[in-house]
């Protein structure tokens, strides 16, 4: 990589204060309900599909056994729309009691005992996004109940707030989480109200109160959605990566592989960038019913290893070729002094057959006089050495779809003993 690129890739090490409350070191992983269940809470109707403890109990079960938690898929998490209208007496947020009968204490130590970690979800304003009791004025309050729960991971949303001076709000809030005592990777969307207004964010205090945080709307099952979600990370990756890294991530939202709206070449495409962008691995989708071909995106030992490299850089977007985005970030293993390259690519073309492009290493700012072996994380049966980084690389993409790719340098040392 020329000394430019990898000089601000690296310098995030350098200039970043960040939250250093010794969680979420890689990006997190797991499962969230929104995205896939919304708001359904009429269970008479829906008992196998409302936010209810059943849901999650199911859920944890499937993470648990289907090979998700060995993946890395460690946290079950519920979002809005779980909790009564009304506080308790003493002011305490408290579950909708038809919905979740045996309380959160009870379904916490379930998740636990299934080897997961428990998140639940919160909103900073008046009220959540669902019309539900929000924190503005039980900061304290709600903190110690999620402790209490045995949480340990909380999504605090920011509707019905004041998006000019939210920022306070979830000061007070992380100082509140950590005097618990309890380990609770905090999730932030401060950003995701201030961006779209126009406003430009204060990344470095993100980084110093949480540990990860939504940068803009919320995702849809939708194609048009991701690729619009990677336009604004894509058109703001200057301004913002530097503050992602290890306990601090930049968040594009979920990941909706085995719903309705991806094809399953898109799908590989989100899973490819969202693990070159070093996002937060979360699904949300019905794991009683997702086909083997989505579930085996999702567990590709080989993407998720990209995504949670310890490194924790975020990848950048670094060409456009023929409508097809190629998006880079250096991970380990480190050979001398070269680091291996995931590349992403992501096709923007719906002309109907797979394009055949070509590039070179050097195009995309990794220069090397070593040897690189390409080996396609998708098809890995696809596998090529590159003599030198100035050679051409032929690859087809097909209609939005991804493809990932991991470069590794030649081990000279090695090389030398064989000889």
């Amino acid at each position: 990589m020329n000394s430019g690129h990898l000089a601000f890739f690296l310098s995030i090490f350098a200039t970043t204060q960040a939250l250093d409350n010794g969680l979420a070191l890689t990006p997190p992983m797991g499962w969230m309900h929104w995205q896939r269940f919304r708001c359904l809470i009429d269970c008479d109707i829906y008992p196998d599909e409302c936010v209810s403890e059943n849901l999650f109990r199911v859920m944890a079960d499937h993470l648990a056994s289907d090979g998700y938690l060995e993946a890395g898929y460690e946290y079950i998490m519920i979002d809005d729309c779980w909790a009564s209208k009304e506080r308790t007496s003493e002011g305490k947020l408290q579950p909708d009691p038809i919905r979740f009968p045996s309380g959160l204490k009870n379904l916490s130590d379930y998740v636990h005992g299934k080897g997961l970690k428990f998140g639940i979800y919160g909103d900073y304003g008046t009220l959540t996004c669902g019309g539900y009791p929000g924190s503005k004025d039980y900061l304290e309050i709600d903190a110690n109940t999620f402790a209490e729960w045995g949480v340990d991971y909380l999504k605090l949303d920011g509707c019905y707030s004041d998006y000019h001076t939210i920022e306070g709000g979830y000061i007070k809030m992380g100082k509140y989480l950590n005097a618990t005592g309890r380990p609770i990777v905090y999730s932030c969307s401060w950003p995701a109200y201030q961006e779209p207004e126009g406003l430009k964010s204060n990344y470095s205090l993100l980084s110093e109160v949480c540990n990860l945080w939504r940068n803009w709307d919320d995702i849809e099952d939708s194609w048009y959605n991701v690729t619009e979600i990677l336009q604004w990370f894509a058109d703001n990756q200057d301004r913002i990566s530097q503050f992602s890294g290890p306990g601090h991530w930049n968040d594009p939202d979920m990941l909706i592989i085995g719903n309705y709206g991806l094809s399953f070449e898109q799908s590989k495409a989100q899973m490819a960038i969202w693990a070159v962008m070093a996002a937060p691995l979360i699904m949300s989708v019905d794991l009683r019913t997702i086909d083997q071909k989505a579930k085996d995106i999702l567990l590709n030992k080989d993407v998720i290893a990209v995504n949670q490299d310890p490194l924790g850089i975020m990848g950048r977007l670094v060409l456009t070729k023929e409508r097809i985005d190629i998006w880079t970030k250096p991970v380990l293993p480190k050979i001398d002094d070269s680091y291996s390259y995931a590349i992403g690519f992501l096709s923007h073309r719906v002309d109907g057959y797979p394009r055949r492009i070509n590039f070179t290493l050097s195009e995309l700012g990794i220069n090397s006089s070593k040897q690189y072996t390409l080996k396609d994380l998708f098809e890995p049966e696809n596998e090529q050495k590159i003599v030198t980084t100035k050679k051409l690389v032929f690859i087809r993409v097909k209609p939005t779809g991804g493809v990932l790719l991991l470069a590794t340098p030649e081990d000279n040392s090695i090389k030398n003993q064989k000889r």
